[in-house]
């Protein structure tokens, strides 16, 4: 649970550095506490080490292990973490495994969907 004052902590995934770099710089200024991972095998790793991660935004099309493998091993593990899917292909809407997250943004220059996304993911982890 987020406490009052402390910054929800998200773990973005996403194997294209640019990406990453935009959505440190963005989120941060928003007031989230922003970790990084480049691959589902390292995203794993991540959410071993941090406890108190409050949501993962995960990209699908990645190197190694795919973002709908990694939202497996996450349900498994964590059931309740928000997981939130952004991909620049709407195709994957349409496999099954995309169905355990919580939502499916496509990547847009725009971000406005993604922020509305992850507001809504953890308001409603927030209220239980």
């Amino acid at each position: 649970m987020e406490e009052k004052g402390k910054r929800a902590k998200i773990l973005f995934v996403d194997d294209d550095k640019n990406i990453r770099l935009l959505y440190e710089k963005v989120f941060s200024e928003e007031g989230y506490e922003v970790l990084l991972a480049e691959s589902g095998e390292k995203a794993l790793e991540v959410l071993k080490e941090n406890e108190d991660i409050d949501l993962v935004v995960l990209d699908i099309k990645m190197k190694g292990q795919s973002g709908l493998e990694t939202l497996q091993h996450i349900v498994k593990e964590k059931r309740k973490l928000p997981v939130i899917l952004c991909s620049a292909y709407s195709s994957f809407q349409d496999d099954f495994t995309s169905w355990l997250a919580d939502a499916y943004v496509v990547k847009s220059p725009d971000l406005s969907e993604l922020k509305f996304e992850i507001k809504k993911a953890l308001e409603k982890r927030k209220s239980g």
